[in-house]
């Protein structure tokens, strides 16, 4: 059987039919997968995906080899026209995948090209949508995590048709946090009463262990308190009033109190560096007590510190709901992802003391990502954007 070579023309239709790939992600996910320091790794993906592309190859290409191919007329050396024509096929491929890689690039560049990227949710960015945030365990279900979304609403769903039509799209693992949601329970909204009505099956696994019962109860709590008006709660265990915890015995209700007066350090899941902003445990009586604790980590709960960059504990005052720090003389910033995570802990903390604006004297930049500093700034809406639409 004569060997056919394929031909510069069909080569580029071959590439020119290949499926083009376009990035529909969120700059905020797309930063998150970059900034892994620690991947795991598996050997058998390469050679996987190398075998796939050649059984791919030999299925379009077989036919043609078969039949002879295009029929081309050589004036020299038939080995050293197959060298060359292999070297061509070879160069294309690769200025092929160049072109893919290089217009990926771009695009991911374009969307990062504006600095450093905010990662809470602001007033600006909810649109016409409803911010949902659950709280989830860390990766050793140590502190609970407030992961919140942009949802779009359809006509007269309520925050909880909300919560629990997108409570399954929660992704845990990918966040590099504990897996915990679907909540395995019903929940109803008593209009009249206006109480929630928790309603676990007779198997539920809530009540067996301290640890276990304690982060039911606090969840239940956190995600009611961060999503709605409501006061109380109901608990039922497959329709009958109650919930039996082994700890604390059968809880019927819980009251729901928001918290407040926290202050914001950081917590990296998996050796990410992309840190969430997590409230701290304790409260505080003043917001300078709160900034002062964001200065040290929490080594007990795993926590990092926040206040990255120096304040003048003196200076801080509160005028109109907004807070007024100054930064010290000579102090250092810079325009950087960690001192933005650094800024927007500045402003959640600011809001857990029911303020709307934080305005910095004597910067020594005037932008940090896209917060202008010689102006005052809002305070978020919510903590952690992750999409799950």
């Amino acid at each position: 059987m004569k060997k056919s070579e394929w031909s510069d023309r069909e080569i580029e239709e071959l590439l020119r039919h290949m499926p083009k790939i376009q990035d529909h992600r969120d700059p905020r996910d797309i930063y998150q997968n970059l900034s892994l320091k620690k991947r795991k790794t598996f050997p058998w993906v390469l050679p996987s995906i190398a075998a796939a592309a050649a059984l791919f190859l030999l299925i379009v290409l077989g036919p043609k080899l078969m039949d002879g191919g295009p029929k081309t007329q050589y004036s020299f050396d038939q080995s050293s026209n197959k060298k060359s024509v292999e070297q061509n096929i070879a160069m294309k491929k690769k200025d092929a995948a160049q072109k893919d890689y290089s217009i990926s690039k771009a695009e991911n560049y374009d969307r990062m090209s504006e600095g450093p990227l905010k990662t809470a949710i602001y007033e600006d960015e909810i649109g016409s949508g409803k911010v949902i945030t659950y709280w989830v365990p860390d990766d050793q279900a140590q502190n609970l995590i407030p992961v919140s979304t942009i949802v779009q609403e359809s006509q007269n769903e309520s925050w909880l048709d909300l919560f629990n039509e997108h409570m399954s799209q929660v992704n845990e693992d990918a966040w590099g946090l504990s897996e915990y949601y679907p909540i395995n329970a019903e929940f109803k909204y008593d209009e009249k009463n206006q109480i929630l009505e928790v309603n676990v099956p007779a198997d539920h696994q809530y009540g067996q262990g301290a640890a276990n019962e304690l982060m039911f109860l606090n969840i239940i709590k956190k995600d009611i308190a961060s999503n709605s008006d409501l006061k109380k709660v109901k608990l039922f265990t497959d329709g009958k009033p109650g919930i039996e915890f082994g700890n604390t015995g059968i809880e019927t209700e819980l009251i729901i109190q928001p918290e407040k007066n926290h202050a914001y350090l950081l917590y990296y899941p998996n050796n990410n560096e992309t840190p969430y902003l997590v409230p701290t445990i304790e409260s505080f009586k003043t917001i300078k007590d709160a900034i002062a604790a964001m200065k040290k980590d929490d080594p007990t709960n795993g926590l990092r510190k926040s206040m990255l960059f120096e304040l003048s504990e003196k200076d801080m005052t509160i005028q109109d709901n907004t807070l007024h720090v100054t930064m010290e003389k000579n102090a250092k910033m810079k325009n950087d992802q960690i001192t933005l995570f650094s800024f927007e802990a500045l402003l959640l903390t600011a809001k857990e003391f029911g303020l709307e604006k934080v305005m910095i004297k004597n910067a020594p930049i005037k932008q940090i990502g896209p917060f202008d500093l010689s102006i005052e700034n809002k305070v978020p809406i919510a903590p952690n954007l992750r999409n799950i639409e």
